[in-house]
């Protein structure tokens, strides 16, 4: 297999464990690693050919397979499989040689190590299979025509050392390989979760800004019309109509900032509190600038709703009014506000009925108002009534609600 069963560790540098981090350049190759490893064989058979005098004493050709193992070692994150083979192939020719038992199979070692890592699991225990199965031969069939002379068959019960060792080498290489893959699986699911909640507050903003400006700016266009049809004939009533006009986009410019406040800043806390039932007079008197009388009832005992089920219930009594006041030929609303011992439910009422030409229950604003609705593991429903008008009603839970509020929360029958 190619390089590409690298990148995973190789895109994160410096995250991970210790074998997820190489190599931590893809473009070059391992040349400290293979040049430590090259060294250590070298200097360790020397070393381990004067405790083994009936070897076959280190000549040129077993400098050369010293070395050639190192320099598969260079090949081994690009073509894993052939880096094993490789180191295989040189350890097994020094066998054959009759050298001196030593660190030749630190390269075998390292490479086998690598691609299991890498996922090669079946070439690697092909290739030790085979280099095992050679020394087997070597020690017990083949001694007799291979150097040194004179040299016996091996005890048998010394070819269990190798296996073992081959045996802990791919076990511990397995044990790496799991980890990296559970390090790259849990990497994935933050970056998953991340973007999950990256997208959930993009849709959180976008609603915020549609409820903002779609109350506000049909406001403004009504009271703008207003205005100019009686700019000349009734200059106070356009004065009037200019001075909603001022307010209602005063009030729009103040939201839409904080919205972006929170964008440029996520982690503080916004300037001012987010609306709420608590300024529903407010929004009542938005819509009498527009022409629309708004009654206002309610139900049961007024409690402080958990800031979320608040700001939900502010929004979709605003997202109604502003469509009664943009598709419905009544000037007057009716809402309902009924505390339960769990829920809030409200009610948007019109009369009707609907302006020619527009089109009720498809816009984003009704969308709108069914995800905040879902998100509280509430429900929200919009349609045309019997008689003609429509209706809005929305079912929100009170879990985590503080307690009664007295008369602070409502606005009462109006």
């Amino acid at each position: 297999m190619g390089c590409e069963r690298r990148a995973p560790w190789a895109r994160e540098r410096g995250a991970g464990p210790p074998w997820e981090r190489w190599p931590a350049r893809p473009g070059r190759l391992p040349w400290a690693s293979a040049l430590a490893v090259a060294a250590f064989q070298q200097a360790g058979s020397y070393y381990a050919a004067f405790s083994q005098p009936g070897r076959t004493p280190l000549d040129s050709f077993a400098r050369v397979l010293l070395t050639a193992g190192p320099a598969f070692l260079l090949l081994r994150h690009r073509h894993p499989v052939a880096a094993v083979f490789g180191t295989c192939l040189a350890a097994a020719l020094y066998l054959g040689g009759g050298y001196p038992y030593g660190p030749v199979f630190l390269s075998v070692a390292v490479s086998c190590f690598t691609a299991v890592v890498a996922g090669h699991r079946r070439a690697v225990w092909s290739a030790v299979g085979l280099l095992w199965a050679g020394h087997l031969l070597i020690a017990h069939w083949l001694y007799r025509w291979l150097p040194p002379r004179g040299d016996g068959a091996a005890a048998w019960g010394a070819e269990w050392a190798p296996a073992a060792w081959a045996v802990a080498l791919v076990a511990a290489a397995e044990f790496a390989r799991v980890r990296r893959e559970q390090w790259a699986q849990a990497r994935a699911e933050r970056a998953a979760a991340e973007q999950r909640r990256a997208g959930e507050e993009r849709l959180r903003i976008a609603r915020e800004l549609h409820d903002v400006l779609a109350h506000s700016i049909s406001v403004i266009n009504v009271q703008a019309g207003v205005g100019l049809a009686l700019i000349d004939t009734h200059p106070e009533q356009a004065r009037a109509a200019l001075t909603t006009i001022k307010a209602a986009s005063k009030e729009a410019l103040g939201e839409v900032r904080q919205v972006l406040d929170t964008l440029r800043t996520p982690g503080d806390a916004p300037r001012s509190p987010a609306p709420g039932l608590g300024r529903l007079q407010e929004l009542i008197r938005q819509a009498a600038g527009a022409g629309l009388d708004v009654r206002v009832t309610t139900e049961g005992p007024r409690t402080d709703l958990p800031p979320g089920a608040d700001l939900a219930a502010f929004r979709i009594v605003q997202e109604a009014l502003t469509n009664i006041v943009r598709h419905s030929g009544s000037r007057t609303a009716d809402v309902r506000l009924h505390y339960g011992p769990d829920a809030l439910e409200l009610t948007v009422d019109d009369a009707g009925p609907a302006l020619s030409g527009t089109v009720s229950g498809g816009g984003n604003g009704l969308v709108g108002m069914r995800e905040r609705a879902a998100a509280l593991g509430g429900t929200a429903e919009a349609g045309a009534r019997p008689d003609g008008g429509f209706r809005v009603r929305a079912r929100l839970p009170l879990r985590g609600r503080r307690g009664p509020q007295g008369e602070r929360g409502g606005t009462g029958a109006r």
